[in-house]
């Protein structure tokens, strides 16, 4: 099978992953929120973002064990596969060590003297605290087998686990209401338990699927300070994500309340939902863009980012604009209490992904050269100056929403200069990508954002059927100003092409497996 067929088929398995995940989200997020109510979940975000501070490390080791496994699968190195895996689970398993010490430590004393969290609620945040430290050690620990699932492109077990997810999310909604215990302190207890469930998944699957998924005494000694050499300089974008998402949820918290922090919540549940779509878009194609580097296949390097850029950006826009018109609506239907600052938050998070989407294939390039030190702090340093600006921001009274303003500003900064970064190090076509990615990617947002609010202002339909057929016609138009300004012909022609090879070689082996 080709490696566009592939790529294919692992994106339509993701998907079927996330349209269960998005229906099983907007269940129980409702439900949550209706239960514990916008104090206590604002609580449970506020301090589960806490610990989450503590996993940078985790997130930086996670990129390089990625790397290094997609990287010796393109190579066809199976031996050095087995050392990577080994070498990971070590590593990640240390980190674990680290992290639950800086968490009872310096992040205990941080949760319990400095946060904004109502007196009558600091035990069951105590609570919180403690149930997420655990959750998040199965996390760190699920990273080596997460890693090496996606380097072998097996995207069907992903669709086969949130089924299994799914099913206890929904259990866990069902078990909150019940509950005769503290609902916020029995809420992230389940979480926790949830957390174990799908570590043992990852686990038993890749030692029932992956020779190089049993752990063996390593020969290479040189590879784990290598992996951990290469994390370092990625520690520094992990830190800067961290600043930016966790860190400055924080700092809302000490300039406002929890009630801003649930709104910032429900903004960060609506923004994963839609973005996964194009998380799962893209983690079909970043094997494939680190294994072409590996092969030494430029042209075809190059022609990845370029598609998957675009491609994520048409993506999320087609989720992206319905809801940013139709934000108050969709709320106000979703949930029972719709917190302060919710709206402004979901429209404001989306633009920021928008433009956060095209970073993806740049960042997955720099990973697969491997040179990264000087990538790393200069990106790191931009992506950080969010926290700062906004502390800044809040100290002169700015209202919540420059979070975001900031934040989006900063995103766009470091997406042109990723882009001139490449075009040095590895010679991306720079003007190829501003002209035929950034420029048709803005001018679709401009025209069928502006053709949808005429449409949407002139509707004469109300209520239900006015959000019925506002959806419908602004999916229409996005999809015909992306068909006609998104793509080139020729692009349009490959993509004709794509779809019938794929449904060919699908259908020709489908019916082999069924001799």
């Amino acid at each position: 099978m080709t490696n566009t067929s592939r790529i294919a088929k692992n994106t339509l398995m993701l998907y079927f992953r996330q349209i269960l995940i998005l229906l099983v989200s907007l269940y129980t997020v409702r439900a949550v929120l209706a239960e514990l109510g916008a104090e206590d979940y604002g609580i449970y975000n506020v301090v589960a973002g806490a610990v989450v501070l503590f996993t940078f490390v985790n997130n930086a080791m996670a990129s390089a064990t990625q790397r290094f496994l997609s990287f010796s699968l393109g190579k066809g190195d199976l031996e050095q596969t087995c050392e990577v895996f080994t070498a990971g689970f070590a590593i990640h398993l240390a980190i674990a060590l680290l992290f639950v010490l800086a968490a009872e430590t310096a992040g205990l004393w941080f949760v319990e003297t400095k946060l904004n969290i109502p007196e009558a609620r600091k035990s069951a945040a105590s609570a919180v605290y403690q149930f997420t430290i655990a959750a998040t050690v199965f996390n760190i620990i699920r990273v080596p087998y997460h890693a090496l699932i996606i380097a072998h492109e097996r995207m069907g077990f992903f669709a086969g686990v949130s089924v299994v997810e799914a099913a206890l999310k929904i259990a866990v909604a069902f078990l909150l209401a019940a509950s005769p215990v503290d609902k916020l302190s029995f809420y992230a207890f389940l979480l926790a338990a949830v957390a174990l469930v799908i570590l043992l998944c990852h686990a038993a699957f890749c030692m029932r699927s992956f020779a190089s998924a049993r752990l063996k005494k390593p020969r290479d000694k040189k590879l784990a300070r290598e992996m951990v050499s290469f994390s370092g300089w990625s520690l520094f974008g992990a830190t800067a994500n961290m600043a930016n998402s966790q860190g400055t949820n924080i700092v809302l918290n000490l300039f406002t309340n929890v009630t801003v922090n649930a709104a910032m919540g429900i903004a960060n549940q609506v923004n994963a939902a839609v973005y996964s779509f194009v998380s799962n878009f893209q983690t079909a194609f970043n094997p494939q863009i680190v294994k072409s580097w590996a092969a030494g296949d430029q042209s075809g390097f190059f022609h990845l980012i370029y598609l998957t850029s675009k491609v994520s950006f048409f993506l999320l826009w087609f989720f992206a604009l319905p809801l940013y018109l139709n934000a108050e609506l969709i709320l106000s239907l979703w949930l029972n209490e719709v917190p302060a600052y919710s709206v402004e938050f979901v429209r404001l998070i989306l633009l920021c992904s928008l433009v956060d989407c095209l970073n993806g294939p740049l960042w997955m390039s720099v990973q697969a050269v491997g040179d990264i030190k000087f990538y790393q702090i200069f990106v790191s340093v931009l992506i950080a100056l969010n926290l700062p600006f906004t502390a800044l921001a809040f100290s002169f009274g700015a209202s919540p929403e420059w979070l975001l303003y900031i934040r989006l500003f900063l995103l766009a900064v470091t997406t042109v200069w990723r882009v001139f970064y490449l075009r040095k190090k590895i010679r991306l076509p720079a003007r190829h990508f501003f002209s035929g990615v950034l420029l048709r990617c803005a001018f679709v947002l401009f025209v069928s954002f502006a053709l949808c609010r005429f449409l949407w202002s002139t509707l004469p339909f109300d209520g239900m059927v006015g959000f019925f057929v506002s959806c419908t016609s602004t999916v229409l138009v996005n999809g015909v100003c992306t068909l006609c300004f998104g793509f080139s012909k020729a692009e349009r022609g490959s993509l004709v092409s794509f779809t019938k090879n794929f449904r060919r070689e699908h259908g020709a082996e489908n019916s082999g497996n069924q001799i």
